[in-house]
């Protein structure tokens, strides 16, 4: 199949497509976790997961936050239905979630330089590194409040089985972090924790080793938030609104009962494909990513952002 190469834009009436992928070649952005999506990450493999239930709960909470608000204010209370029968139906899908197991993690596995794809029957593609596929998706829409822009990574693997049925020959998931450099910077810790390493991607997964209880955990973040940003910042953002908009103490309740201990593969062959491997039997980047990485590289070191134009 014929792929669109890395560093390339394909421009459109309201919106870009940014290739950055195959081949992974450095994007140029530091790499940032945006939506919080590394699970696990150790010299053998890093986790990565879609499944945020603290975002749902956050977009909840500050929609009926803001309902309650314009009711308040407008002294209409139609208001404040009106935003209940709007998160009506997300929650009930949330509380539905609470009785469903929650997904599997894509592993990403940097010694042997593939990629477990767990699917929905139980089923598992291990990819090759270099065939994966990343494309930020940037989308403007103008309306009459003025203009805006939403867009997403999305991330592809191919069916490794060459007789699969078509409709089984590809799988991708979305992660809505924005386009353009913010979907370069979320894609980026992907592509620097195969190339580089576990070092060069900070994450968050520490927010999973919750050893203190739920209020405790509150307090304790606004006291870090304090040290960073000081004490009204951090009594304002992390305190109120966290509290009273976002609604944390519920979102650390949700995601300890379905995150906590995090899902894990128990199949036999996932274990031991996963298990480290002596540094002589590492895989090794193809001539073509190595070329194409050591060009990119000196593009970036000559302040050149050369990302070809097509449409």
């Amino acid at each position: 199949m014929t792929r669109t190469p890395a560093g390339t834009t394909k421009s459109r009436l309201f919106g870009r497509h940014d290739y950055l992928a195959p081949l992974s070649v450095p994007t140029g952005q530091k790499p940032v976790d945006i939506m919080n999506t590394i699970w696990r990450k150790n010299d053998s493999f890093m986790d990565i997961s879609t499944y945020t239930p603290g975002t749902a709960i956050a977009i909840i909470s500050a929609m009926v936050f803001l309902s309650a608000m314009i009711a308040y204010l407008s002294n209409d209370i139609i208001s404040l239905w009106l935003g209940f029968a709007i998160v009506s139906v997300p929650t009930i899908i949330l509380l539905n979630d609470l009785n469903t197991p929650t997904p599997l993690p894509i592993r990403f596995n940097r010694q042997r330089r593939e990629v477990c794809v767990p699917l929905k029957t139980g089923a598992h593609w291990i990819v090759p590194w270099e065939t994966v596929t990343a494309i930020a998706v940037e989308q403007k829409t103008v309306g009459l409040g003025g203009g805006s822009s939403v867009g997403m990574l999305f991330i592809g693997f191919d069916n490794p089985d060459p007789e699969a049925p078509y409709s089984e020959r590809a799988f991708s998931i979305g992660i809505a972090c924005g386009g353009g450099e913010s979907a370069m910077a979320q894609w980026e810790c992907v592509r620097s924790y195969m190339e580089i390493g576990p070092d060069a991607v900070a994450d968050n997964t520490a927010r999973f080793n919750r050893t203190k209880g739920i209020l405790a955990t509150y307090i304790e973040g606004i006291k870090e938030a304090a040290t960073q940003k000081g004490w009204f910042l951090a009594l304002l953002w992390d305190g109120f609104f966290s509290l009273f908009v976002f609604n944390c103490l519920l979102i650390d309740v949700f995601e300890r009962k379905k995150l906590l201990p995090l899902p894990d593969f128990t199949d036999p062959t996932i274990i031991e494909w996963s298990s480290p491997l002596p540094p002589e039997q590492w895989a090794k980047r193809s001539p073509e990513l190595e070329a194409a990485i050591f060009v990119r590289e000196a593009e970036l070191a000559n302040g050149k952002q050369p990302r070809p134009t097509s449409t």
